[in-house]
């Protein structure tokens, strides 16, 4: 005898799940799938039932209290003969641009000087993270003061430059400025987190070599930080997006659901809120939100292709 057991054939398939029908395969695997099921239950509740329901109430008419009536693509038909649809998105893509852009270069530049930064590292990460937990109806209503025309602390600024007064909050571009400011405010920290987080995980052995050969700040952010860095790059860009095209609370505190002096502040979410809630046109809301969707749909792609594709180049 060499001492060595051998596993009968039949407990081998019964620890394998070999010689077992599929059907009793997956029902003995029953204690995990409800272990997950609190997950899957709450999506299907909260997730999946609503965006159906959106999709199916987009080809209908329906003010909340009497009976649904199919229209087909009537509302969608109106959505693309609405003006105040294509002044929504308009606002919608001008303000995403006027805050997304300088966010994220903003917050590379911080992340940049904060990872070289020797003392009071903790106390800065603080401090740029504590404008996105505040909450987004004070600051709205903060920023508001700070815009207003009469005891607004940027006119006060400009009187003292000499510099005339503005309407920030009662003319078009003014409106655009102060929110994208509020969201450039909000967002500029959590990013530079983020970028921070990326920046240490960058081998410094990379910036000893480059400091040895002669390379110089703005060819090694080039030439290593920003190559490094386009995974977290292209995180934050599509988080961004998505956000950025879902702009709602700044304009509606700012300005109200009018959208301000010339519907400049009316977003597409502003619409949709307006429309569903206000106008109780639910069906016609139905297709504004399904356009919010193929937006974000499209500019999340645009952005994955450009910096998707560019590394898949080198």
């Amino acid at each position: 005898m060499t001492g060595t057991a051998t596993v009968p054939a039949a407990a081998t398939e019964a620890l394998t799940g070999k010689g077992q029908r599929p059907g009793r395969r997956i029902w003995s695997y029953w204690r995990f799938y409800l272990a997950l099921s609190p997950f899957y239950i709450l999506f299907a509740v909260f997730g999946l039932y609503p965006m159906l329901s959106t999709i199916v109430l987009a080809f209908q008419r329906w003010d909340g209290l009497s009976a649904r009536r199919f229209t087909g693509l009537g509302n969608f038909q109106f959505l693309v003969q609405d003006p105040t649809f294509w002044t929504a998105l308009e606002n919608t893509i001008v303000l995403f641009f006027m805050s997304t852009v300088p966010t994220l270069v903003l917050a590379l530049l911080l992340a940049v000087m904060l990872q070289s930064a020797v003392r009071f590292t903790n106390v800065y990460r603080i401090a740029y993270f504590i404008p996105n937990v505040t909450s987004l109806v004070a600051m709205a209503i903060f920023f508001s003061s700070i815009f207003s025309t009469n005891f607004g602390l940027v006119n006060a600024a400009l009187r003292s430059l000499g510099i005339p007064q503005q309407d920030w909050l009662g003319q078009p571009w003014g409106i655009k400025i102060a929110i994208s400011t509020m969201i450039v405010w909000q967002w500029v920290g959590y990013n530079t987190l983020i970028y921070l987080a990326g920046l240490q995980a960058i081998p410094k052995e990379q910036y000893e070599a480059a400091k040895v050969d002669g390379a110089g700040p703005v060819r090694t952010l080039f030439s290593i930080t920003l190559p490094q860095l386009r995974p977290v790059i292209l995180f934050t860009v599509v988080i961004s997006t998505i956000g950025g095209l879902q702009t709602f609370t700044e304009p509606q505190v700012m300005v109200g659901n009018s959208g301000g002096t010339g519907q400049s502040g009316m977003t597409v979410v502003l619409l949709f809120y307006r429309t569903a809630f206000l106008d109780n046109d639910y069906g016609y809301a139905a297709a504004i939100a399904l356009s919010i969707f193929l937006l974000v749909l499209l500019f999340t792609a645009i952005n994955w292709r450009i910096f998707r594709g560019r590394s898949d180049d080198r």
